[in-house]
């Protein structure tokens, strides 16, 4: 071994030597040879010396430790090692000032050293004693105190370092490290150092017998309690004062120790100084010290200071977040021998303590310090702090002593040494068994040899003969194949999440490749016009979706290519999840689409087999793909893109089969050799790469060149593979972006090549020839993008014309836009004079190379129109820059260049209409295939979505959207096919405004059920597909809006057009149903179309009641708008009537549903065209008249046709049967009686019970079949019959007139009752989705029992109280059904209300059963009919209260499908017709009495302004132009015509002439007729609630409460009948003990109701486990932070950042979104609480992976705490909500917790907002600003949104705001654009401020809409969606 030369240095003489050592020797061996060779080294003693290793920085030189080898130290030679004394002297001063110099080793660490330290002054417990190192003031200044930041003090920290002076905290005291030598932290030897106690762990036992130790502690506490550490009070501070006089001056004597003796400053806490009497108060206590002496003195003062509450805690200033708040506030941090205490700043009061005990483990960070207590604390407690290494050493030193102490206390106990092992021995059997503690002992490890000699021993089988052989030559095999799976390298979690996916994927695709196995079975389908049409639809809907879907697969695939082409490490897994989860969605649903067009297709010979094999062929290719790209797979990268290859082939044959194929054959083509182009080009640009590496001299230089060749060619043949993909669904802008990004790809790697060539060499040549090549490329690459950007504006040529035609739209629209701003509007003006001066030009050289004249002509006479309009408009134009203020001249230049546009179009021959209607086609296909695709996206995510509520949510919309999809497709087939059809055009604009609306909700379902999809591929997915969809539908909205501009008015003429061909439909229908050949299309049964038609006769005579209304105001746009509505509803009338008379089995039936059909669209076509005649002269009375009688007949045909239904008849021959019946009542004499008295009223009673069980077969019978109706109506009218009958024989017994006439009214009224029931019946049973049907229904049966008790009560004579008991018993039989169908509403009665009416009618019941005993004993008949009845009442009122409390119970469950309030409630518009009605009846009936007609009028007025309340309500939230007008026009024609009937009756109260009378009747006429109006419109289905559906986990949660209703109404009727006997024969003991039974029954189940209804609390259950739910996401995110603080937070590597930060901000939008929900219903709405707060506490635990995740990826620490300390601020706000949402309840009266909902709710926005900030300003630094885009489009989204039904300001109000934001966003803007050239960094904080002002510029737009005028509000509106889409631009442009 080579020798070591050092350089020895001994310090004492400053002599060097070099000397040589082995690198084996020990350090102590140095010393001593040292010690040998060197005289001047052999001074003092050995062991005093050693050798240290110096260094420049004197805290980093180290002792050579005795033990070490030199080579330990990895010395070099040449080294200098000193040789010198450990010794040395150190001066150590004690609290009281006196100090001693202490010789002490420098080699050993302070906590070593404390041990000499103390034992020297005499203490012996060292390990609780500590050095501080005294700095001076400017050292001090430097240091880092508690929450310094960097070195600069912001106002909020010089504040705490004040308070932190103030109130002498630990932090300031600079405290040795104990496992640090003194010179390793700074310690100069002149330097003096304060010991004094750190741990006051034993200090209770120092007493006089430990003068040193007790003389220390007694100066600290003086100390301590004179500069305020500790707080006392004035008294024992004097306490404290007088003792310390005892201990300074001995005891008190008289005459010297007076006031003015003491400096006080010395004796008292300086706020005491100045007292009165503070002086003589202390020298009393040192009087009462007496003879004390000294010792005893400062024992006494120490035991007073053990007793203050601060006495042994060192404190911390640090500062802790609010809860539920990102906001710090400081608090003191307690830590002493027992607790860590929260501490009070002000008071030093302790706020909260924990026991040492429960500490489990903590973390210091240099700005953070965290405590976990483990299970003793649901979670963490974590301050700010700097000073977090030192609070951890506090920890973990009182821990040390407290294990230390506990070992050495019992040596021998199992405490004392827990490794020692146990020695267990048996004695004796029965006598004792010792247990004894073995220690364990540690012995030497000794050498020895484990070869030790053999033992010969004799074999058993005797001697063995020994073989001998040769070994075999070696042999060498080679064994080609595929690695074996479980020798690769492990996958990573990404990789293995992707393996899930492709399998999952695999799956799905073989499960369509058996599909495809065979076409669909349809029905046999019919011949006539309407199944032509069918069949032709579905051909062309599925046609367009197997086309999107192909899209979609052709898209995905190239993704996939695109996305695996990078190095496997850098390789985004989740993102070809994505793509490949696209692939086998999409496959899944074409399979499906396939199978019907094959089916379709059957008349094409052999047409649907080949469309099959294509598809076959297609799923063959995706399953190649998918097997290519497995990550373990190792296949070469050519068979990816073979299989991607195959794939877009397959493609392409199948769009071929299906017609739907890219029409340019020859585009393809170009394509493709525009893509082996770039191939070639790139191929000759590797072999100039490969000369230059040939070349290259540097080995690694080389590889690099070769590398990046390699590449380049890799990724254009990837390129020219994309190519073949998507060649085949070019049209589609998907495939068109992932050409383009396979382009990017080439375009690098052709980049980095050229780089890797001149860092290569410098051979000039070599290089330009590389240059050259690189150039020929990217020519080659840029023109194959330019032919693919160049697809998206091919098309129709529209002229030679378009750029100006561009310019011209563009530029009108920017003047319109402009309006206000003058200046703006002259240089726009400027603009368009040049373009229409262009076009004039170009025009006029057409005109003269024109060889025919005619042409030539009008191109000159078209060109002359166009500069006439042109001139116009640069006068107006001068006219406004000659006077900018004025706004008629700026309204000039508007219609100028308004006809300028016009006379553009004319010109150039509808260029700018056909452009318009282009675009539109164009976005309605996008609109339409995005849609499916999210439609996919959305099942594909559905069996990983555990939000419940949000899946169903979006199974809804997608429902809605798919309807909406075929009018779309067929919308734009029909344009494309006749591109100059007026209403071709004008179906497309309809379909595609219809589905602007269905297709938002379904983004905003989709958005909200991304955060808790599990599978991070599905969710990416369906991520995507929502924001394609939305991006979408903007485009989709303009095109549309712009498109209706272009074509103008000509809804009236279409809708004719329409309902012309829907009549000839139906007359073709008639001829095939009288040749028996009508079919019923798939899908269509007879009930569901019975069902179709009733419902939309509500919708077609409430758009029929709205044209009407529009017609008679001359407003054309709303009557087209009308009309166009009216026709849409006839088109589903008049299908639904085909398919009741398809599906119908009566010919006769089938041929009278047509007819009246038909006579509906004949009544409607001349509706429509008198509309058309009134609005051509509005005002003229006899076109008003003909309109309102042509509506009534077509109301007549309506009725008629929905008549025909089945069991319709039947219902109205039962009530037609009723009215002949009712007609005996209208004798005038009634006949006498031919029955005796009892007959008459046995019979009387017996037909009273048959009706009524009649009456609810009728009920039953209404929710079940036609058949089914049709018997119950008609035995119903039988036994009304027959009840009548005796009715009348009861009326021929009465004596008196007055009781005869009393008697037939009843029965009058039995009659009504009963037509009102088969009326309610009949409507429930035509459309059974009306809201409120089944409760009317159940109400007119309960009138039907009311009215005939009436009559049974007033007709029979029977024994006491049996009547009534009767009368009770039928009661509790009507309403007992309330109890059969929990699924609906039963009243308007809330939770609460329903606890409240149990407890009150219990409290009546408990009563009238009390009284129903009493009055049995006592014989009191009056007052026991009184009690039945009450009692009855009660009952009744008890079986509401549970019906409706189970039904809110049922609703409320998280599982149960949530209903939705309406816009309006029909009911309450009916009610509100029938009393007006009804009150004007009495106004004008001659009878009516002064008092009556008050009355009446009064009823008016209460419901006519009821009606306008809730119209204007109404107009309010719908977001709907048409419906909100309608609302707003009706109120004011209800008011009006109200105030004119008012008028009438104040004349008729002050003169009741019959000219008034007449006066008044002719006022009510227009009343009735506009309320009936308003009803009509109101009954509209679309304005409808949208009833709950109960799950059965909802209806396992009603059971309780129907049991103890049934239960409570089966013993009450018991009770009753016993009662009934009872009060007949009063005397029957044993009748009174079955009373006393059945009452305490009743009793039982009432109360076990109320219990029922208090435990089933709707949403209390739900509010505990979403609690849970956010604890346990509190304690993770903790966990985390933890995690964080000690820089042990795992990153996740399965997911990129991109990602992670989109599910974040997508999940807190949702949160965000939730706020005001979860507010409104914890303030309200029972039934919605336990919806809302399952929905919200479902996004947390997304939300917390998700913030996670992006803390685990940030490598800034700070902004991993921010992230995290906000989403834990997020998830405590949220706790706080849900805390005061289940204090609340939803209970309206519980408004005592309505201030703490709101203020946690306000909370929680902030935290939202907090996050979202954030995150904007993370994202938009590297790059990514998809957040703060998706917010600006939510606020445009959101304009077309109903607002707050009462903005509290005014429309100025919110005009100053608007501006406000405008000029700041216009501030922001220029901002952005210096600092994108002067300091990028800035522009994501900036960005960030711009989508904050303009989503606050949207929220005020929207509230100035509400009080704007409605010709102002579009304006705003396109006004507020332009600057929007110029913000989202500029966001995603500048950062």
């Amino acid at each position: 071994m080579v020798a070591l030369s050092l350089k020895i240095c001994v310090r004492q003489c400053n002599v060097v030597k070099t000397m040589q050592f082995e690198p084996s020797t020990a350090v102590y061996d140095a010393c001593r040879i040292i010690r040998e060779r060197v005289p001047e080294a052999q001074t003092g003693q050995a062991s005093d010396y050693g050798l240290f290793l110096s260094d420049e920085d004197p805290r980093k030189g180290i002792w050579l430790e005795s033990g070490r080898a030199l080579d330990y130290y990895m010395l070099r030679n040449g080294d200098i090692l000193e040789y010198k004394k450990k010794q040395r002297p150190q001066k150590i001063k004690m609290l009281d000032g006196a100090v001693k110099t202490i010789m002490v080793d420098d080699s050993k660490t302070v906590g070593e050293l404390l041990v000499t330290i103390c034992s020297r002054i005499g203490i012996t417990n060292y390990e609780e004693y500590s050095l501080i190192q005294e700095t001076v003031e400017e050292k001090k200044e430097d240091g880092m105190g508690t929450l310094k930041k960097d070195r600069t003090l912001l106002r909020d920290e010089r504040k705490m370092e004040k308070l932190k002076a103030k109130l002498h905290t630990d932090d300031d005291l600079n405290w040795l490290d104990h496992s640090r030598t003194f010179r390793e932290q700074g310690v100069d030897e002149n330097e003096t150092l304060l010991l004094r106690r750190k741990f006051f762990y034993s200090d209770q036992n120092v007493d006089s017998r430990d003068p040193v130790q007790l003389n220390l502690l007694y100066v600290q506490a003086r100390d301590d309690i004179l500069n305020g550490s500790h707080p006392v009070s004035f008294d024992k501070a004097c306490e404290f004062g007088g003792i310390q006089a005892q201990i300074q001056f001995g005891p008190h004597i008289e005459h010297k120790h007076k006031p003015g003796f003491l400096d006080l400053k010395e004796f008292l806490p300086k706020e005491y100084i100045k007292q009165r009497g503070a002086e003589k108060k202390i020298f009393q206590e040192h009087k009462n010290c007496g003879e004390m002496t000294e010792i005893e003195a400062k024992v006494k003062y120490v035991k007073l200071a053990r007793s203050l509450r601060t006495y042994g805690v060192s404190f911390f200033l640090v500062k802790e977040k609010m809860k539920s708040k990102n906001k710090l506030v400081p608090r003191l941090l307690g830590i002493t021998k027992e607790s860590v205490m929260r501490v009070d700043e002000k008071t030093k009061d302790v706020v909260q303590e924990w026991p040492l005990t429960t500490v489990k483990r903590w973390a210091a960070s240099p700005k953070s310090f965290t405590l976990d207590f483990g299970e003793y604390q649901e979670s963490y407690y974590s301050v700010q702090t700097t000073e977090g290494e030192q609070i951890s050493q506090l920890i973990a030193g009182y821990i040390d002593i407290i294990l230390k102490k506990k070992q050495s206390k019992d040596r021998f106990g199992l405490e004392g040494d827990e490794e020692s092992t146990m020695l267990e021995e048996s004695v004796s059997p029965k006598k004792s068994t010792i247990l004894q503690q073995q220690f364990n002992r540690m012995g030497r490890v000794e050498h020895g040899s484990v070869a030790l000699p053999g033992v010969i021993r004799s074999g058993s089988v005797g001697t063995e003969s020994l073989s001998m052989g040769t070994m075999p030559s070696p042999q060498q095999q080679i064994t080609m194949g595929q690695m074996h799976r479980g020798h690769m390298p492990p996958l990573s979690s990404a990789q293995q999440a992707l393996m899930g996916t492709i399998n999952t994927s695999m799956q799905a695709v073989q499960k369509a490749q058996i599909d495809l196995g065979e076409v669909d079975n349809l029905p046999p389908l019919g011949q006539d016009m309407a199944s032509k049409v069918w069949i032709q639809n579905k051909m062309d809907e599925s046609k367009h979706e197997i086309h999107s879907q192909v899209d979609a697969i052709t898209a995905g695939t190239a993704s996939v290519v695109n996305l695996t082409a990078a190095d496997p490490t850098d390789t985004d897994y989740t993102a070809v999840g994505c793509a490949i989860t696209t692939i086998s969605s999409n496959l899944t649903e074409m399979s499906k689409g396939v199978k019907l067009l094959a089916a379709l297709m059957e008349d094409d010979v052999g047409g649907g087999n080949d469309l099959m094999k294509a598809a076959r062929t297609l799923a063959g290719a995706v399953s190649d793909l998918l097997k290519a790209v497995e990550p373990a797979s190792g296949e070469p990268r050519q068979t990816v893109l073979t299989a991607a290859g195959s794939i877009g082939q397959a493609s392409g044959d199948l769009l071929r089969q299906i017609g739907e194929n890219e029409t340019d054959e020859r585009f393809q083509d170009v394509l493709m050799n525009l893509a082996k182009a770039v191939a070639n080009a790139a191929a000759m640009l590797v072999l100039k790469a490969k000369n230059v590496a040939q070349v290259a001299e540097d080995t690694v230089l080389q590889n690099r060149v070769i590398a990046a060749a390699t590449q380049c060619a890799l990724s254009t043949s990837q390129l020219v593979a994309c190519a073949k993909v998507v060649s085949p669904t070019i049209s589609s802008p998907v495939c068109q972006e992932q050409l383009i990004e396979a382009g990017k790809l080439v375009d690098r790697s052709v980049e980095s090549c050229v780089q890797a060539c001149l860092s290569a060499t410098e051979d000039g040549e070599l290089l330009k020839q590389v240059s050259a090549a690189a150039s020929v490329v990217s020519q080659a690459l840029g023109d194959l993008l330019q032919h693919v950007r160049q697809y998206t504006s091919r098309g129709e040529p529209i002229g030679r014309y378009d750029q100006a035609t561009d310019t011209i739209m563009t530029v009108t629209e920017s003047i319109f836009s402009s309006m206000g701003d003058a200046g703006e509007m002259v240089r726009q003006a400027r603009v368009l004079a040049q373009a229409t001066s262009d076009l004039v030009n170009a025009m006029r050289s057409d005109a003269e190379a024109e060889v025919d004249v005619d042409n030539s002509k009008k191109l000159l006479a078209a060109a002359k129109l166009l500069a006439d309009a042109t001139a116009r408009m640069v006068e107006a134009a001068k006219g406004a820059a000659a006077y900018p203020e004025n706004e008629d001249q700026q309204q000039r230049l508007r219609e100028a260049a308004e006809g300028l546009r016009v006379a553009t179009n004319a010109a150039a021959q509808n260029a700018i209409k056909k452009k318009l209607i282009n675009r539109l086609e164009n976005a309605a296909k996008q609109a339409a295939a995005a849609a499916t695709q999210t439609i996919a996206a959305a099942q594909n995510a559905a069996a990983s979505n555990k939000n419940t509520a949000a899946h169903q949510q979006l199974v809804q919309s997608c429902k809605a959207v798919a309807d909406h999809i075929p009018q779309l497709v067929q919308g734009v087939r029909g344009s494309q096919a006749k591109p100059e059809d007026l209403s071709a055009q004008l179906a497309l604009i309809i379909a595609s405004q219809n589905f602007l609306q269905p297709g938002s909700k379904m983004v905003t379902s989709a958005k909200s059920s991304v955060p808790t999809v599990t599978d991070q591929a599905a969710a990416m997915q369906l991520g995507q597909c929502a924001k394609n969809l939305a991006t979408c539908l903007a485009e989709l909205r303009t095109s549309a809006q712009k498109a209706h501009e272009a074509c103008g008015p000509m809804e009236i003429d279409s809708a004719l057009t329409a309902i012309q061909t829907l009549r000839s439909e139906l007359q073709d229908a008639k001829m095939t149903a009288v040749n028996a050949q009508l079919k019923p299309l798939p899908g269509e049964s007879l009930e569901k179309c019975a069902q179709d038609l009733g419902s939309t006769s509500k919708s077609v005579g409430s758009s029929m009641a709205q044209l009407l209304t529009c017609a008679a105001q001359g407003n054309e746009h709303y009557t087209g708008i009308a009309a166009r509505e009216t026709a849409q509803a006839l088109k589903t009338l008049a299908q639904a009537a085909r398919g009741v008379a398809a599906s119908t089995t009566d010919p006769k039936g089938a041929a009278a549903m047509l007819d009246s059909a038909r006579d509906v669209m004949e009544g409607s076509a001349l509706l429509i065209h008198e509309a058309k005649q009134a609005l051509i002269s509005p005002g003229d009375a006899e076109s008003q008249q003909r309109l309102a009688q042509v509506a009534k007949a077509v109301s007549h045909s309506l009725n008629n046709c929905v008549n025909c239904l089945p069991g319709q008849k039947d219902v109205d021959m039962a009530l037609k049967s009723i009215g002949e019946a009712s007609k005996k009542l209208l004798i005038e004499t009634i006949p006498p009686a031919s029955k005796s008295f009892q007959e008459a009223q046995s019979e009387l009673n017996q037909t009273a019970a048959e009706l009524n069980q009649s009456a609810g077969e009728v009920v039953h019978a209404s929710r079940g079949s036609s058949s089914q109706l049709a018997v119950a109506s008609g035995k119903f009218s039988q036994d009304f019959d027959e009840f009548l009958d005796a009715g009348i024989e009861m009326a021929g017994h009465t004596q008196k007139k007055d009781d005869q006439v009393q008697v037939i009214g009843n029965l009058k009224n039995i009659s009504m009752a009963s037509s009102k029931l088969l009326l309610a019946a009949k409507s429930l049973s035509v459309d059974p989705a009306a809201a409120n049907a089944k409760n009317l229904l159940a109400a007119a049966a309960r009138a039907v029992t009311d009215s005939i008790n009436q009559l049974i009560t007033l007709c029979t004579q029977q024994a006491p109280g049996q009547k009534e008991c009767d009368n009770a018993l039928r009661e509790l039989e009507a309403v007992r059904g309330m109890l059969d169908n929990p699924n609906e509403p039963v009243s308007d009665l809330s939770y609460f209300d329903c606890i409240e009416s149990v407890m009150e009618n219990s409290k009546v019941l408990g009563e009238s059963m009390a009284g129903i005993s009493q009055n049995c004993k006592t014989g009191d008949v009056s007052a026991f009919g009184d009690c039945v009845g009450s009692a009855s009442k009660a009952l009744c009122g008890l079986t509401e209260a549970a019906g409706q409390a189970s039904y809110l119970v049922g609703v409320s469950d998280p599982n149960s499908q949530a209903g939705h309030q309406g816009l309006v409630d029909p009911i309450q518009f009916a009610k509100a017709n029938q009393a007006i009605q009804m009150a004007c009846q009495n106004l004008v009936d001659p009878e009516s009495s002064p008092s009556q007609v008050l009355s009446a009028a009064t009823i008016v007025a209460k419901h006519t302004s009821a009606l306008c309340n809730a119209c204007r309500l109404a107009s309010s939230k719908t977001t709907n132009p048409v419906a909100k007008r309608h609302f707003v026009q009706s109120a004011k024609e209800v008011a009006n015509s109200t105030a004119n009937l008012v008028k009438t009756i104040k004349a008729l109260d002050g003169d009741f002439s019959e000219e008034n009378r007449n006066r008044c009747r002719v006022a009510t006429a227009p009343l009735i007729e506009a309320v009936e109006n308003l009803t009509t419109f109101a009954s509209n289905p679309e304005f409808a609630s949208v009833p709950a559906k109960i799950s059965t986990e909802g209806s396992a949660a009603q059971e309780p409460i129907l049991q103890s209703a049934r239960s409570m109404l089966d013993s009450s009727t018991h009770l009753l009948k016993t009662a009934r006997s009872l009060v007949i024969n009063p005397k029957d003991p044993p009748t009174w003990s079955v009373l006393a039974g059945h009452s305490r029954t009743v009793s039982d189940s009432i109360k076990s109701l109320i219990t029922a209804i208090r435990d089933k609390a709707p949403g209390q259950r739900e509010c505990d486990s979403s609690i849970d739910n956010i604890n346990k996401c509190i304690r993770d995110i903790e966990q985390a932070s933890l995690a964080a603080v000690s820089q042990n937070l795992p990153s996740r590597d399965d997911i990129s950042l991109e990602a992670l930060q989109e599910q974040l901000t997508s999940t807190v939008q949702e949160i965000g979104h939730l706020i005001d929900p979860v507010s409104t219903a914890a303030r309200g709405e029972a039934s919605q609480l336990g919806h809302k707060v399952t929905q919200l506490a479902g996004y947390f635990e997304p939300l917390i992976k998700a913030s996670v995740g992006v803390a685990s990826k940030l490598k800034d620490h700070q902004q991993q705490m921010t992230f995290l300390d906000q989403t834990k601020t997020m998830a405590e706000s949220a706790l706080q909500m849900l805390y005061a949402a289940k204090e609340g309840g939803g209970n309206p009266k519980a408004s005592h917790t309505h201030d703490a909902i709101a203020e946690a709710a306000q909370l929680m926005k902030e935290a939202v907002d907090d996050i979202m900030v954030t995150l904007n300003e993370a994202a938009s630094e590297v790059g990514m600003v998809g957040g703060m885009v998706e917010s600006i489009a939510d606020a445009m989204a959101k304009l077309d949104e109903g607002t707050p039904p009462e903005p509290e300001g005014s429309f100025v109000d919110y005009q100053t705001s608007m501006v406000k934001y405008s000029k700041a966003i216009a501030v922001t803007a220029q901002e952005m654009m210096t600092k994108s050239v002067t300091c990028p960094d800035e522009l994501g904080a900036l960005a960030s401020q711009v989508t904050v002002d303009y989503s606050q510029l949207a929220v005020q737009g929207r509230l100035a809409a509400h009080t704007a005028e409605p010709e102002e509000v579009s304006q705003m509106k396109v006004g507020l969606r332009g600057r929007g889409t110029e913000q989202k631009k500029l966001v995603s442009n500048n950062t």
